[in-house]
């Protein structure tokens, strides 16, 4: 056999194969030097190695040197950290008290004065707003298991006409004007004095079984009830599922206040007999304490599982008994509202907690410096503790000047996760002093809602940022991939050596800055995405000139 043709061509092979492995080596050498490219400067195009090409064939056209665009590397830079202060308002429906106005039953109307409420807490550098959606066994949207109230349209069962949810377009309206939407509500009062005559359409009437009426003409559900339990539980989580909401937040009613019965005792006789009969060796006042404690960590997990990002707060009774610290005297919401929320704070069954401080720094026996401080200490868990101010009606010669030294006592005293609610929206819409004296004092700047880092979410991708040069600015674009996911942005620019930044909210995707602000030239442009929980994502910088 002549085996000479054949080692020729296996001797061909290799050099080619040689030849082809050593230009793909080298190819691939150089894409990953390019992908080491330095991280903060832009790479140029004149500054990219171009092989010489090699001389075109005869006869054929000249090859063309290829043209490689610029590589805009990402540009890293050092930002100032941003505000983070929680700013909340309580919007009372009970009674009317904020709204709608009272007799007020018109769709548009109605959303007029939301819209009113909103636009003056988001001029005013709040951040969020905390709605009455359940006053008292009844519903400012639309549920499956309460009546529509009676504060809505003047009956009781009614439902707005044209239709609308209030909840709903509350939310959306919110969210708009980047303020979270905390739903307030009552768990165990079933019907308020100021809330017309007790109808079939009640909830008094469709669940005799769990009712108890008090002295002065309210209605309320017995705590120690399961049906009550199941039943309160059943409203919350159907708010949570449905609603795109931030937060469900109970105020201080639990079992009443004694003057509601005419100082009388609560009349749940029937349900402590049958506990007695069954072989329940508990105080009253600790089997009450008892039932209250189940609910509210079965409301809190309850929540978790179905929205876990959706946070639970409670604003109880500043008081938790005299004597805490030394020296308070005043009411015991442990002793006469059977609420333990020092146990709540303690097991951490909440993710905000906001007691109602309602009294002035002085004097001393009922301080509202005395009284946050020890919250402060029983907080082990680290939740938010946001204190609620008396904005309304605060005892002080200067009501204004009182309110702003708490909301700066408040800073020094819970400086890792600052903030206030206010009591109510009324002190700021009936006082234009104590509006003034908070925007142009504590509230000069907008802030960002602290981070709730027990809260697990997914990480938020950064944005994608667009830059345009105009005559006398840059004109800034920003995208993101996950723009369901995005609550609010931050803007920053960069003039001279300092940055500054404007929190927006999320339907402004665009924004123009000037090339030279204070005699200083605009050198970069930063954006972040912020989630529903005030998580801000990795930001995106670019060179603006």
């Amino acid at each position: 056999m002549n085996l000479k043709p054949i080692k020729s061509t296996v001797a061909m092979a290799l050099v080619m194969s040689v030849v082809f492995f050593s230009c793909a080596s080298r190819k691939h050498k150089k894409a990953a030097k390019e992908l080491k490219s330095p991280a903060v400067e832009v790479v140029k195009t004149d500054s990219v190695q171009v092989n010489k090409p090699l001389p075109a064939p005869v006869n054929s056209p000249a090859v063309k040197k290829s043209e490689k665009p610029a590589i805009e590397a990402p540009l890293r830079v050092t930002l100032p950290t941003v505000s983070r202060e929680f700013r909340g308002a309580w919007v009372a429906t009970v009674a009317n008290i904020n709204w709608p106005t009272r007799g007020n039953y018109s769709t548009e109307s109605q959303k007029r004065e939301a819209i009113q409420l909103l636009d003056l807490l988001k001029e005013n550098n709040f951040n969020a707003v905390i709605f009455q959606v359940r006053p008292s066994g009844d519903a400012m949207y639309d549920s499956p298991y309460e009546p529509w109230s009676y504060f809505l349209t003047g009956t009781t069962g009614k439902q707005p006409s044209p239709y609308y949810d209030p909840l709903s377009f509350w939310v959306e309206e919110a969210h708009k004007r980047g303020l979270e939407l905390h739903v307030w509500i009552n768990p165990y009062r079933a019907h308020h004095a100021s809330g017309g005559s007790v109808t079939s359409e009640s909830i008094v009437k469709k669940a005799p079984e769990l009712m108890l009426r008090l002295r002065n003409g309210m209605y309320w559900f017995d705590p120690a009830n399961p049906k009550t339990q199941d039943h309160a539980a059943r409203v919350v989580l159907d708010i949570v599922k449905r609603y795109d909401i931030d937060a469900v937040h109970f105020d201080d009613y639990f079992y009443p206040y004694a003057e509601y019965n005419g100082g009388a005792d609560f009349p749940d006789d029937a349900s402590w007999s049958a506990y007695r009969k069954s072989g329940g060796t508990l105080s009253r006042p600790d089997w009450r304490r008892d039932h209250v404690n189940k609910f509210i960590e079965r409301v809190y997990k309850g929540i978790k599982a179905e929205k876990n990002y959706v946070k639970f707060g409670i604003s109880p009774f500043g008081i938790w008994k005299p004597g805490y610290p030394a020296g308070i005297t005043g009411s015991s919401q442990y002793d006469e509202l059977y609420a333990d929320a020092k146990l709540w704070l303690n097991k951490g069954w909440i993710d905000y907690f906001t007691p109602q401080l309602y009294w002035p720094i002085q004097p001393a026996r009922q301080s509202f410096t005395a009284l946050l401080r020890w919250w402060e200490s029983e907080n082990t868990q680290k939740r938010h503790l946001w204190p609620g101010l008396n904005t309304v009606e605060i005892r002080s010669p200067n009501k204004p000047q009182e309110i702003v030294n708490q909301i700066e006592a408040a800073r020094q005293i819970v400086p890792n996760s600052m903030g206030v609610a206010h009591w109510s929206i009324a002190g700021l819409t009936k006082n234009p002093s104590m509006l003034k004296a908070i925007k142009e004092g504590p509230y000069q700047q907008k802030a960002l809602v602290p981070r709730t880092p027990w809260l697990q979410a997914n990480p938020l991708l950064a944005p994608t940022l667009l830059l345009t040069n105009e005559t006398s600015s840059v004109f800034a674009k920003w995208l993101h991939k996950q723009p369901d996911q995005v609550f609010q942005w931050i803007a920053y620019a960069q003039y001279g050596d300092t940055w500054e930044y404007e929190i927006l909210d999320v339907q402004q995707s665009e924004k123009s800055f000037p090339k030279v602000k204070n005699g200083k030239n605009l050198k970069a442009i930063a954006v972040k995405a912020v989630d529903r929980l005030s998580n801000e994502s990795d930001y995106i910088a670019k060179k603006a000139m």
